[in-house]
Formats: structure tokens, C-alpha cells, sequence
């Protein structure tokens, strides 16, 4: 018997069995944080103007430095989980750098706290993504992890996507649903 027929996991229910709790986990806080992150910054440009009193140039600004310290952190989180190599630490400072901005958004009474926020939340977001790819390979059998990977990326895409369709008609109100989605993700395992 090789080990392919060792670890070939049946379809229907017992396949959906087999998915490890962790990874059952994963999902689900990648969907609650995508969530609450797509309620937040779909809003944010409208607040940044309208409220803040910002210009079009700066909310452009804040978006680039947040991406680009999102793609710097990228960087750095693989090849420090491989050395380390303890991947949960990392999931978790990333997905808590990222749940602990989120309250920051609708009370900042300027746009310095904005661009810190942003720019924090960016960098939780990619010390996260490398670690949590990893750490999905490394509790699942040989030949389930890539399946297993596109579970974790379905609930993550399917985050931005719900947000979209929630029912928000002001920005207290988002802040109140992005609130309650951020707070979920750190449900005990």
C-alpha cells in the first residue's frame, strides 16, 4: 500500500470530516476579518473627504503606504516563519495587529490616526498571509493541503463579498457591524 492510498480522503460528508479543525478555524476568521476590513475601508475614502476633510491626493497617499507595507511585510513574514519555525505566533500577531485597528477607524478625529490604523492593519495583514498558507500545510495530510488552501481562500474571498451586500447606510453603523465582525475572529479553538 503506497502512501498516496494512505492518505486519500473519500468524497462527501467523511471528506468534509477530514478538514482539521484548524483549518475549519482559519476560514472562518479569515471571513470574519475580510468582512470587517471590507465594511471599514470601503467607507474609508467617503469619511477621509467628507468627514475628515481630507483631499483625493491623500486618501492616495494613505492607500499606497498601506499596500506598500502591506507587500514589505509579505516579505518578511515567509521567511521568518520558516526560520522560527512556529507559524500560529504569526497568524496570530497578524490577525490581531488587523483586529485591533479596526475600533481606531471611526473614532479618529484626524487623518494621522487614519494613516497609522491603515498602515498598522496593512501589516498585520501581511505578517498573516505566508504564516497561516504554512501553517494550513502543515496540519493537513500530503495530499490535501492545496485543496485544503483554496477552503481557506473561499471564506476569505467570500468576506469582501457579504460585506458588500450588508445593509449599511452610515458610517456608525458599519463601524457597529465591523465591530462585531472583528471581535468574532478570537472565539476559542
Amino acid at each position: 500500500m503506497s502512501v498516496e492510498d494512505k492518505v486519500r480522503v473519500p468524497g462527501g460528508v467523511s471528506a468534509i470530516r477530514a478538514v482539521p479543525r484548524s483549518v475549519v478555524a482559519l476560514g472562518l476568521v479569515s471571513l470574519f476579518m475580510d468582512i470587517s476590513s471590507e465594511i471599514i475601508h470601503s467607507l474609508l475614502p467617503v469619511f477621509l473627504v467628507a468627514v475628515l476633510g481630507a483631499s483625493a491626493l491623500s486618501v492616495g497617499f494613505i492607500e499606497g503606504i498601506a499596500e506598500a507595507a502591506s507587500q514589505v511585510s509579505k516579505l518578511f513574514a515567509g521567511a521568518i516563519s520558516d526560520w522560527v519555525g512556529k507559524r500560529k505566533p504569526l497568524v496570530l500577531i497578524g490577525y490581531g495587529l488587523s483586529a485591533l485597528t479596526k475600533p481606531l477607524f471611526p473614532l479618529a478625529s484626524g487623518v494621522g490616526v487614519v494613516v497609522a490604523a491603515r498602515f498598522i492593519d496593512r501589516i498585520g495583514k501581511g505578517i498573516r498571509g505566508a504564516p497561516r498558507d504554512a501553517l494550513i500545510g502543515d496540519v493537513t495530510l500530503l495530499n490535501c493541503a492545496a485543496p485544503l488552501s483554496g477552503y481557506v481562500k473561499r471564506w476569505t474571498r467570500l468576506g469582501p463579498s457579504s460585506a458588500r451586500c450588508s445593509p449599511c447606510c452610515s458610517w456608525r453603523r458599519a463601524a457597529t457591524t465591523s465591530g462585531l465582525c472583528f471581535g468574532l475572529p478570537y472565539f476559542p479553538q
